[in-house]
């Protein structure tokens, strides 16, 4: 009966193309979806430590100074106890380039003729390694923005030497801004010598801070003394990137487990009603004499052929999407090299095959228990309604079209495909709802962290006659300013509040304080006036309202163990000062370290802490130009210069989660709209027959488009009222646990992104997604002939 079996397949994969073409497409896109949800959620897993093992990452990056220890010393350090690998010596120096006739800051650039070796495998991203004097490889976490092709001047250096940017890299263990080659650094030195150099080590045991202690002490110990000028430890760096790799993880875990879901959900759907739809070529195979194990084989393997095709076809195409997305996953992790990995294809595959395979079996194997007479009535006659009314009764009572009221009647005729339809529209609105709050929860971060409220700011004016040198400066985070260059603070404020026009303003100014309970220093900003209109989002508590209270970040709340109410003491220049913290402020300035209070809070102990600027909100109705213009005028001979420009701080985080969002967006809207197709092919091949009646009684094929694209506008309507809640359940889950990944709380502003007229809209993105679906087999069934529908089984 084997090759009797193979016969039976191949007749009813060709008798079926159509469902046996769905079969495929929808395990290509299911295998696609998963192919990128799985990687998503591999790479989401310890990130900084894969990346660090790939590449080969040192654990201590030491630095010599070269007076004082040779290169052969150098390498001898290597047989310190303890030490197992080391590259180098590389031969340093610190710079600062000009970049497109702007000053820059300074870079610590590294001798290295390659990119490889025993440790810091550096993996260029865009471009080249350096291959000839006068190029330049830029780092892209620590190095400075540069284009490829760009030229980087040293004008203060003997020959003011010009470096022309070939690449740009990425090192796990952030050992420099910058890499030329070993006989550019002399000429990026002064005395054109090497002032440097940088040993990279890796130890037997470097997992503690105690240990690396150890480490560090053994490798000065081996080399003269007062050499080592300083180390990197690689815990330090793991503790930056795993602050900033945390914000992401919960979002892609999100996105990874909707495509998981939505792939199985499909897959499994399709493969059911295609096996359904085929009851009466079941029972032609049992009274031929098909045993029923021998119709669940015929069916399994029917299913499973274009599985395979559709698996392997998914494979590439999953690739293909995933590189962008791991691309843009890699820049957000500061890694390189993320792909798929094998075990996730492998396990992939046949996770989507056995769900294929169990499927069709439990399908066949339930018609297969039909009677013969049942199974062959099936294709003839009109399936039981089970409680339900029957579609052209519904249709007849509806005040609309006959073709819209058998449209919209269809859904109640088969309510398992109705919900499985609903269940793949809710799923894509639920990707939609959630992404379009993503979005705007990063907007409300984006404003909040500004602080820009302000219509003018007011400050010293910097060489060339722009405040601050030209650049932004974020309210409540003033540039320092020497005290003898600051300008007379009572004056400005004076010729600020004469000015028609001005509502309010305030001033402010920074200093570096110590805190109680908390290592490091922290920034203190005070404000001389009322600075509670000026953009600070509160989290919560309030904003201080008087001396000795002060409004704080998440950071040092957690840092402090502190909450609302409670004291805390500054050491401000030596002076213990005591403040009453009345409120947690959103803020992400100096990661979060920054202490907001009055400026009398400060008196006692900065008496000559001035505002080094000056906030301005305008009266409604004043001409921003004309005050900034008139007050610019008065302002100048004081030596402070206005500006009406306002900070617009973005982040490079937030253009990554957006184009991760649009891009993984786009892929379950996609595989939302294939669940809807397949079942609205499954459905028009079940009622082909009647199709066929529909058009000889004189049914235009508009008509036909219409009936086809009503009958999904119910499932629509459901899975679009249905995935707005799920969506909304996502974003209030996730939007808070990146927060909380990234050790900050965050403002209601950003969590209630959402409001009525918008959720009606994603609401109504169901029944855009369910059309959008139906078109291509509603465009189909208008094309099908009445003489060949009425033929069909």
């Amino acid at each position: 009966m084997s090759g009797a079996l193979g016969q039976v397949i191949r007749s009813g994969m060709t008798r079926r193309r159509v469902q046996t073409l769905v079969i495929g497409l929808a395990t290509m896109l299911a295998v696609s979806a998963s192919v990128l949800g799985g990687a998503l959620l591999v790479s989401s897993e310890a990130p900084f430590e894969k990346a660090f093992d790939r590449q080969h990452g040192a654990q201590l990056t030491a630095q010599f100074d070269a007076d004082r220890v040779s290169a052969a010393q150098l390498t001898a350090s290597g047989r310190a106890f303890g030490v197992t690998a080391t590259s180098g010596p590389f031969a340093t120096a610190t710079v600062t380039p000009g970049i497109d006739g702007h000053g820059g800051t300074p870079l610590s650039v590294a001798g290295r003729s390659t990119s490889g070796g025993a440790i810091d495998n550096v993996t260029v991203i865009r471009g080249r390694w350096v291959e000839r004097p006068g190029e330049i490889v830029l780092s892209a976490d620590t190095g400075p923005d540069g284009r490829l092709g760009q030229k980087l001047t040293f004008p203060d250096l003997p020959g003011s030497p010009t470096l022309t940017v070939v690449g740009v890299a990425r090192s796990v263990s952030r050992t420099a801004d910058a890499w030329v080659l070993p006989s550019q650094i002399p000429e990026l030195t002064p005395s054109g010598a090497v002032g440097g150099y940088q040993m990279l080590y890796r130890f037997t045991h470097a997992a503690t801070t105690a240990q690396l202690t150890r480490d560090r002490a053994a490798i000065a110990a081996t080399v003269p003394a007062d050499s080592l000028t300083g180390a990197q430890s690689w815990l330090g760096v793991k503790k930056v990137a795993t602050r900033e790799t945390a914000l992401f993880v919960p979002f892609l875990v999100a996105f990874g487990v909707l495509g998981l879901v939505m792939s199985v959900l499909i897959v499994g759907n399709v493969v059911a009603g295609t096996v359904t739809t085929g009851r009466r070529r079941i029972g032609i195979l049992k009274a031929v004499g098909c045993t029923p194990g021998q119709v669940v084989r015929a069916c399994a393997g029917q299913a499973l052929i274009p599985a395979t095709a559709g698996a392997a076809l998914g494979t590439a195409v999953g690739h293909l999407l995933a590189a962008p997305v791991l691309s843009d996953t890699a820049d957000a992790y500061g890694t390189a090299g993320l792909g798929v990995e094998l075990w996730v294809e492998v396990t992939v595959i046949g996770g989507v095959l056995a769900v294929v395979a169990l499927t069709a079996c439990a399908s066949a194997w339930r018609a297969g228990r039909l009677r013969t007479v049942d199974a062959l009535a099936v294709g003839r006659t009109p399936g039981a309604d089970r409680g339900w009314p029957s579609a052209a009764g519904v249709a007849a009572r509806l005040p609309v079209s006959r073709a819209v009221g058998l449209g919209l009647a269809r859904p109640f005729a088969r309510p398992a495909r109705t919900v499985a339809m609903v269940v793949a529209v809710l799923f894509g609105v639920a990707a939609v709802t959630f992404a379009t709050g993503l979005a705007s929860s990063l907007s409300e971060v984006i404003a909040s962290k500004n602080h820009n409220a302000a219509d003018v700011t007011v400050m010293s004016a910097a060489p060339g006659g722009q405040p601050g040198g030209g650049k932004a400066v974020r309210q409540g985070q003033p540039t320092a300013t020497a005290p003898s260059a600051l300008p007379d603070h009572a004056a400005v404020a004076a010729v600020i509040a004469a000015q028609p026009g001005t509502r309010a303003h305030y001033g402010s100014a920074s200093t570096e304080a110590a805190v109680s309970g908390m290592s490091g220093a922290v920034t203190v900003t005070v404000f001389d006036g009322d600075a509670s209109w000026g953009g600070f989002t509160m989290v919560g508590g309030r904003w201080f309202t008087a001396p000795g209270e002060a409004v704080v970040p998440s950071t040092i709340l957690t840092g402090t163990g502190a909450k609302t109410g409670d004291t805390v003491t500054l050491t401000v220049r030596g002076k213990a000062v005591v403040v009453r913290i009345v409120g947690e402020v959103f803020d992400t300035g100096n990661d979060g370290r920054t202490v907001f209070t009055d400026a009398a809070t400060l008196r006692s102990a900065a008496p000559d802490l001035k505002s080094t600027a000056q906030y301005v909100d305008l009266k409604t109705g004043t001409d921003k130009d004309a005050y900034v213009t008139a007050l610019d005028a008065e302002l100048k001979p004081l030596g402070v210069s206005a500006t009406g420009a306002r900070s617009s701080n973005g982040s490079d985080t937030v253009t990554v989660l957006d184009s991760l969002t649009a891009l993984l967006t786009l892929m379950l809207v996609c595989v939302a709209g294939l669940g809807v197709l397949g079942g609205v092919v499954l459905d028009i091949h079940e009622r082909v027959h009647d199709l066929g009646v529909h058009k000889a009684l004189g049914m235009t094929p508009r008509q036909t488009v219409t009936m086809v694209v009503t009958s999904v506008v119910l499932p629509g309507l459901a899975g679009g009222a249905l995935g707005v809640p799920l969506g909304l359940a996502v974003h209030d889950a996730v939007i808070p646990a990146m927060g909380g990944a990234a050790g900050l709380g965050l403002p209601h502003s950003v969590i209630a992104v959402y409001d009525g007229p918008g959720l009606v809209l994603l609401a109504l993105a169901g029944v855009a997604v369910a059309v959008l679906g139906s078109l291509l087999p509603a465009g189909w069934a208008a094309r099908i002939r009445t003489a060949t529908a009425l033929r069909t089984e």
